[in-house]
């Protein structure tokens, strides 16, 4: 290679090595138009015990937050759902004192067999002809088909003293039908001697809507124990007289279960006709989810192993 050549060779090299002009100005920082970002001592440490303050906070509120699990979702349909319980001490004690009534195990069952289509229209008529004749101011109505006792604004009257007579003789056959599958059902489920168990008061239809609380009876919301609540209450059954996301939005029905330090909601979505039976003690703590929208129908049927605490009301039970 003649020595004129090889320096015409290396020439082009250094030349295919030199940048351009353009990646010169590539690799030059742009200038921050306001300055450069502040900064002060220990800036790394700071960020970092934010994000570890932040990641707590997360931390701390979803682990005291109650989990959610749907024990009966509306447009499924349940032979029979449940679950078992250990009974709450309190409520084993009372219940321990009547022999037939005593409870193999506490819990809770839902199912969509119990009352028929028919037997459900007929009671949530039944409920709109009697809520018809009074009406809470605020959100509740409750008529009491045992005293008579119906909401009217911000007071109760007595439906029985009207000059209407609102229960015909297929209202009092449907009721003792209803109340006798329901009694079987609490039985069965429970393992009770079925002479044990007795229909007690308050015996009652509710409506619950959106309208703000003008009464304390108006809150019906608040989290509660059936049998602090009533004392006669040993078993407790709803029938579910309309329909949740249909009739209205809302009205779930929530247990409130506590597993160790946790929480954890059992919730119901109302079915028309659909039964939810539970032993009344402290391990069916639960409320009712606010309505936001619509009217909630349902019937509360509630039994007893007091006897003396039994309903024996001529104008219902015929």
């Amino acid at each position: 290679m003649t020595t004129s050549l090889k320096k015409r060779r290396e020439q082009k090299n250094k030349d295919e090595k030199k940048p351009s002009e353009g990646e010169h100005k590539s690799e030059e920082k742009p200038t921050l138009k306001y300055g450069p970002m502040p900064t002060f001592q220990g800036q790394h440490i700071w960020a970092r015990g934010v994000f570890i303050v932040g990641a707590l906070v997360y931390v701390w509120f979803n682990y005291n937050k109650p989990t959610e699990t749907v024990m009966a979702k509306h447009k499924e349909i349940y032979d029979r759902k449940g679950y078992i319980l250990e009974c709450d001490d309190e409520y084993k004690k009372d219940v321990y004192q009547y022999p037939g009534c005593i409870p193999k195990f506490c819990g809770r069952f839902v199912s969509d067999k119990i009352v028929t289509a028919v037997e459900s229209d007929a009671l949530y008529n039944l409920a709109k002809k009697v809520m018809a004749m009074g009406g809470s101011a605020g959100g509740a109505t409750v008529m009491d088909l045992n005293s008579g006792a119906l909401s009217y604004n911000d007071k109760f009257i007595n439906a029985y003293m009207s000059d209407e007579k609102f229960l015909s003789p297929s209202d009092k056959a449907i009721f003792k039908l209803v109340k006798s599958k329901i009694q079987n059902a609490i039985a069965d489920s429970f393992q009770l001697d079925l002479r044990s168990i007795h229909i007690t008061r308050p015996l009652f239809f509710s409506r619950l809507t959106a309208k703000d609380a003008k009464i304390p009876n108006d809150e019906y919301w608040h989290p509660h124990v059936d049998k602090d609540t009533y004392e006669s209450f040993h078993y407790t059954s709803l029938i579910y007289l309309n329909d949740f996301g249909v009739d209205f939005n809302g009205g779930r029905f929530v247990f409130m279960d506590k597993i160790e330090k946790s929480s954890k909601n059992i919730t119901v979505e109302p079915r028309k006709g659909r039964v939810l039976i539970f032993t009344s003690g402290a391990e069916n703590c639960h409320h009712v989810e606010r309505v936001t929208n619509g009217e909630r129908y349902a019937m509360t049927v509630p039994f007893t192993c007091d006897s003396s605490k039994a309903i024996n009301n001529s104008q219902l039970l015929g």
